[in-house]
């Protein structure tokens, strides 16, 4: 699993022009499932996101995580991380997991997510949406369970 992940101060996420989820403070999490996934990598990176220090302590540094915080948590399932550009002009898709397999991650990285007692909002799988974003920082991460293992 692939997930670009941008510390915020609010985001929303629009389908067909109706607001499907929003968030104060806290991370969106852009996920994108490789076809080679498996329960393995949904939850070390469900518990490295919201483990993952990028908030600032008292003193300035970052030092807390999701759950010190109480943030919220944007999830919007992004295949297009899984493009590979080495080749040519137009990406290949090839590691990136078939729909069902795809949703069912998706689904369980969710659901790994509130386990934590994070409060999370969603995108709409395999829809076109429209992200907006306050990007905090700004601070961007890039995960990726297969540089882990």
């Amino acid at each position: 699993m692939r997930a670009v992940i941008q510390r915020v101060t609010s985001a929303k996420v629009r389908v067909d022009g109706h607001i499907t989820g929003s968030i104060g403070p806290g991370l969106v999490v852009l996920l994108g499932v490789d076809k080679l996934d498996s329960s393995r990598d949904v939850f070390w990176l469900a518990d490295k996101t919201v483990n993952l220090r990028i908030f600032e302590d008292s003193g300035g540094k970052m030092n807390l995580s999701l759950l010190a915080t109480g943030g919220s948590m944007l999830i919007i399932s992004q295949f297009t991380l899984l493009g590979d550009c080495r080749k040519g002009r137009r990406p290949s898709w090839s590691s990136a997991a078939p729909p069902k397999l795809a949703n069912s991650l998706y689904r369980d990285f969710i659901s790994a997510v509130r386990e934590h007692g994070v409060s999370c909002e969603t995108g709409k799988f395999q829809a076109t949406m429209d992200v907006s974003l306050v990007n905090s920082g700004p601070v961007t991460m890039l995960l990726d369970s297969h540089k882990h293992f």
